[in-house]
């Protein structure tokens, strides 16, 4: 059952493509409010906003890491475990080579709960018993602290190459694509990722925002990094064939954040059964089209012959 999106982003000052400096608000301007929640860098500039913070002091998670040998069995507990978990826990699931061994594979259940203290424990318990796990990184922290555990994993001045989709279901098929292709990536700094997109984000009804992707599923990120400039055409093709191989399982939506330049201009999957409504909003803010280096929303849409990609 959809909710009423409860929202964090209060304001915007937005300079649009004809020089006009106004706010986006649930009450001023709110069709260029509900697109810049999700319709990307169309509509104007944003140079300042007004933000709904939400206290949290510590939160209770971190890493709980098993050999790639045993990824099947870590990914149907993922499975199970996401689809039963409350709002207040998040758990990625990552494959990825081990830094301090890049020959040793890796299937990781990255978690975050920011619940009170007694409760993360007991939520967090089962998946600190599942495995054993190799290694287990959980516990309390302060939450800016868990925000930094990714860092160094995504050094500066190394080359990247993404590819993104969403799974409609976790099975053990596609699980067994993306254990082949992590066993052959040529970057020991490469890795796929899973994020879950359930509970409460699949309970806002898919035109509250312009962001429409509320069917439950989880993203897919295919991440391709290397420091050597002469293996960047290897490293590409390791991240399109694996998304080609992986194709049969995704759904039909995307994740506009996650897309590389070259998945296409427009992009109108990208949206959904949003997308006429954008361009309703493209038209009044930016007619001209300014805003269009990006997967952008062609005020023109429908053109003669425009399919919309």
């Amino acid at each position: 059952m959809a909710v009423t999106v409860r929202a964090s982003l209060l304001s915007a000052e937005v300079v649009t493509a004809a020089g006009d400096v106004v706010t986006a608000s649930a009450d001023q301007n709110p069709d260029l409010f509900w697109a810049l929640r999700g319709g990307g860098g169309n509509f104007g500039v944003v140079t300042s906003f007004e933000y709904q913070a939400h206290p949290v002091k510590t939160v209770y998670g971190g890493v709980a890491a098993h050999p790639v040998s045993r990824a099947r069995e870590a990914l149907g507990f993922y499975r199970d475990l996401t689809q039963s978990a409350p709002d207040e826990l998040t758990v990625y699931f990552n494959l990825f080579a081990d830094p301090a061994a890049p020959e040793e594979k890796l299937a990781a259940m990255i978690a975050c709960h920011c619940g009170d203290p007694a409760t993360a424990e007991r939520d967090l318990k089962p998946l600190r018993d599942f495995g054993p796990p190799a290694a287990d990184l959980i516990q309390h922290m302060p939450y800016p602290v868990i925000n930094t555990l990714s860092d160094s994993g995504y050094p500066k001045g190394a080359f990247n190459y993404w590819k993104s989709a969403f799974l409609s279901d976790l099975s053990d098929s596609a699980l067994e694509i993306m254990t082949s292709a992590l066993q052959r990536c040529p970057s020991p700094m490469s890795g796929l990722g899973i994020v879950p997109y359930l509970g409460a984000v699949c309970r806002v009804a898919p035109d509250a925002t312009a962001f429409a992707h509320r069917a439950p599923g989880y993203s897919l990120l295919i991440v391709s990094q290397w420091q050597d400039p002469n293996e960047t055409d290897h490293n590409i093709a390791w991240a399109k064939e694996t998304y080609e191989q992986l194709h049969p399982h995704l759904a039909g939506r995307q994740y506009l954040n996650n897309l590389a330049a070259d998945d296409g201009r427009i992009a109108r999957g990208l949206w959904g059964a949003n997308y006429d409504r954008l361009v309703t909003v493209k038209r009044r803010y930016d007619p001209d089209n300014m805003f269009r280096l990006n997967h952008n929303i062609n005020p023109a849409w429908p053109g003669p012959g425009d399919d919309g990609e």
